[in-house]
């Protein structure tokens, strides 16, 4: 017992001082220097006058920003919406992994793409290029970018969500769709997606649920009880899901959801 212990004492002490040396490291810069490990520098220490100071701080809310950026863009876009129905098709077939979760990602993406294409190319068209060409400022070319965005939000946005969260963050009523901030319809919108998502999901697993009631109903009155229901209905759901062209039908509905 006692040579247990000290076994466990002594594969834990050497991850115990690791842990102790990197926040040692961590806590004083001297350290750093002292042992030349690599450290990153925005100036800030040597600046001379406040705009150095302003520029280092530019940089770091820059990169910031770049780390949250595909979460962002996927959270304004037809994503959320696509990627959630593609997941309650597979678990309405009862296929578990099949498609893979890489698969599906990659087919919303590119129906992402494929929806936003005419938002895109506007940005691209309005902000992007003239900024290029130096015909725009920096800021003109971000509130050229955004537009399009919102627009894009408004259109798929429901009144409920949005008369919501105007409530809660605004104190004055919004006359109209410039009045909404874009902190405030970028939840709205994301609310509303997963609404439609889940109804979407609802009107999937009907049919496949009335397969698995018909197989379990005959089953049990064959007095095969013991006998899983699931693997006898999940060639049946497959085999309908092909019939009806179910792959073409639910991408269908999901391009026409946002033309509506």
């Amino acid at each position: 017992m006692n040579s247990k212990i000290s076994h466990k004492i002594s594969t834990i002490i050497p991850g115990v001082c690791l842990l102790f040396v990197i926040a040692v490291i961590l806590i004083s810069p001297s350290i750093c220097h002292a042992v030349n490990v690599p450290t990153i520098s925005f100036g800030i220490e040597n600046a001379k006058n406040p705009q150095q100071v302003s520029t280092g701080l530019q940089v770091l809310f820059l990169l910031t920003i770049l780390s949250i950026a595909p979460a962002i863009l996927l959270m304004t876009t037809c994503f959320t919406r696509i990627v959630i129905v593609l997941g309650f098709v597979r678990m309405a077939m009862g296929t578990q992994n099949m498609p893979p979760t890489q698969v599906i990602i990659g087919l919303s993406l590119f129906l992402s793409f494929f929806i936003m294409a005419p938002t895109i190319n506007r940005i691209n068209d309005e902000a992007f290029q003239p900024y290029l060409a130096e015909e725009i400022s920096q800021q003109d070319a971000l509130d050229k970018a955004v537009e399009p965005m919102r627009d894009f939000m408004f259109s798929q946005v429901r009144e409920s969500e949005l008369s919501m969260l105007s409530d809660i963050t605004m104190t004055t009523e919004p006359y109209d769709k410039n009045d909404i901030p874009t902190m405030t319809l970028i939840p709205a919108f994301m609310l509303s997606e997963l609404k439609r998502a889940f109804q979407m999901g609802f009107m999937i697993y009907i049919p496949f649920l009335v397969i698995d009631m018909i197989v379990a109903s005959i089953l049990m009155s064959m007095g095969m009880m013991m006998l899983p229901p699931v693997i006898i209905s999940m060639p049946f759901k497959l085999l309908l899901f092909v019939l009806v062209d179910g792959w073409a039908l639910i991408v269908g509905s999901l391009i026409k959801s946002f033309q509506g």
